[in-house]
């Protein structure tokens, strides 16, 4: 055989192998993106790392992982998830209006906790989170609590963590490091990877060795905060002797108002939310409400790990000592979700967090109240390529039920303050579009040209009317023209009608 002939045989190999790879698994068009290397992730690896090394060496390979740029990426049915018909993005402006407002670009982000310092950000983009949270930083670098700090319970689907908010390092075998690198290498040489870009958060603690909690946290943003979009004031960590005493009354205020002013002089650009903990009392929740309406705090994270043990809870492990997160506070983090939203009036902007496991969960926490919603523990049980299915089945159940964005379904479980609500989103639209609105006390023909029904459930532009027709009307010297197929109508409101005076200028005097 001819050299010529082996070169064509070794090529038509090579072709009928990859062709036969690309059918059954996609790998080569999709690599980490595929179903095959997310099952592979989920069903095999995840599994493997539980029963052969303990949680906290497991998290650190996790993280290792996750960093050489190994673990899966979003897949494909989640990118284009909503077939384009859903606005998975979230815009939060700051509490003062100053700044530009902060973009998200969807709704699941990574909680704080799997990366305390940072090491892994561009993977965990790639792995789908939109905005991903690292920390709790300290000022100073302090030792962990004594091992075992971390507890998993496959009973009950959460985990038990005595890590305090430390600087993680080392541990590894110099073989393991070099397998990782070289493993990394071959990869990264077979795959090119674009980066991901996302909202990046920062969790400030204070040493627990600190009496001074100011000053720890101003140092905080200093430090951190011109590379923060976010920041968030981390009053909730159990782990932390005294910190959860921050969530009073007066000592809230005091911290609070003095990291706004941090803010404002290191980091003007960033939000600043404040994360608050599952088992404060209602009392405990109308002072932090009241607080942050006072210090006009830009958002809150809700809720942190629980140091209660529910009755539900059959695992030997549930008299470990530490913060309990996952499937068992779901409930009770989705409740004080809702509770904060009414509250504060749904006037401010809330990341939930807590046993969000599927696209159900982050729903849930959507209607009662949260704006955006943020994924860990859960990862543990499901595997990284959990991210990928919350994305989608949460998208899936937003075009279910006739939502057109993440926004429109936030706090649709509160209905009067989720109505008045609406009604500030389309006067926002209104203002943009040169619209204004007639109230009930407009002429009567208008009125009676127009039967009012209530709108659709989760779809604010979706009203049914009785005409399609246009009508103008005149309305003392002004005109009115009444497009019966672009009517809107909200809560409390005639359908929207566009006025103009006679020279076609808009006229707020019908308002």
């Amino acid at each position: 055989m001819t050299i010529k002939q082996q070169i064509q045989r070794t090529t038509l190999r090579t072709a009928a192998a990859l062709t036969a790879l690309e059918l059954t698994t996609h790998l080569p068009t999709e690599g980490r993106s595929s179903q095959t290397y997310h099952h592979l992730f989920d069903t095999i690896i995840t599994p493997l790392g539980r029963r052969l090394f303990t949680p906290e060496d497991a998290h650190h390979l996790a993280l290792e992982v996750v960093r050489r740029g190994l673990a899966p990426r979003l897949s494909r049915d989640a990118a284009g998830s909503g077939g384009g018909r859903i606005d998975m993005s979230t815009t939060i402006q700051r509490s003062d209006n100053k700044g530009i407002p902060l973009t998200f670009p969807g709704p699941i982000g990574l909680a704080a906790g799997f990366d305390k310092n940072g090491s892994a950000i561009p993977g965990l983009f790639q792995m789908g989170f939109s905005f991903v949270e690292i920390g709790s930083v300290t000022p100073e670098p302090q030792d962990g609590n004594a091992r075992p700090r971390m507890v998993t319970d496959d009973d009950d689907g959460s985990e038990e963590s005595k890590n305090d908010d430390s600087d993680d390092e080392g541990g590894r075998s110099v073989i393991t490091n070099k397998l990782l690198w070289a493993l990394g290498w071959a990869w990264h040489r077979l795959m090119i990877i674009p980066p991901n870009q996302g909202i990046l958060g920062v969790n400030l603690g204070k040493n627990k060795t600190s009496d001074d909690e100011i000053g720890d946290y101003t140092t905080g943003i200093r430090k951190l905060g011109p590379y923060a979009d976010y920041l968030v004031i981390n009053v909730s960590s159990p782990n932390t002797p005294g910190l959860r005493s921050l969530q009073q009354r007066e000592p809230l205020y005091n911290l609070l108002t003095s990291t706004m002013k941090a803010r404002d002089e290191y980091a003007p650009h960033a939000p600043v939310y404040v994360k608050i903990a599952p088992d404060l009392s209602l009392s405990e929740m109308e002072d932090v409400a009241a607080v942050v309406m006072e210090t006009g705090i830009d958002g809150m994270i809700v809720s942190n790990t629980t140091n209660a043990r529910p009755e539900s809870l059959v695992s030997p492990n549930k008299r470990e000592v530490g913060g309990l997160s996952g499937a068992p506070i779901k409930n009770r983090s989705t409740e004080c979700i809702r509770t904060m939203y009414k509250l504060t009036n749904g006037a401010i902007p809330i990341i939930g967090v807590g046993g969000v496991g599927s696209g159900r969960d982050a729903y849930e926490k959507l209607k009662a109240g949260a704006s955006l919603v943020q994924v860990y523990s859960m990862m543990v049980y499901e595997g990284p390529g959990v991210v990928s299915r919350i994305r989608k089945e949460l998208a899936d159940l937003l075009v279910e039920n006739g939502y057109k964005s993440v926004e429109d379904v936030v706090g649709a479980d509160c209905e009067d303050i989720y109505w008045n609500r609406v009604e500030e989103r389309v006067k926002k639209r209104m203002e943009a579009e040169k619209i204004v609105t007639i109230h009930a006390k407009s002429p009567p023909e208008i009125l009676n040209n127009i039967i009012i029904w209530q709108p659709n459930k989760g779809d604010e532009n979706d009203w049914k009317r009785k005409t399609n027709d246009s009508k103008e009307w005149n309305l003392g010297g002004q005109q009115a023209k009444h497009h019966g197929s672009a009517a809107e109508h909200t809560s409390g409101f005639m359908p929207i009608i566009h006025v103009s005076n006679r020279n076609g200028h808009r006229n707020d005097g019908c308002n």
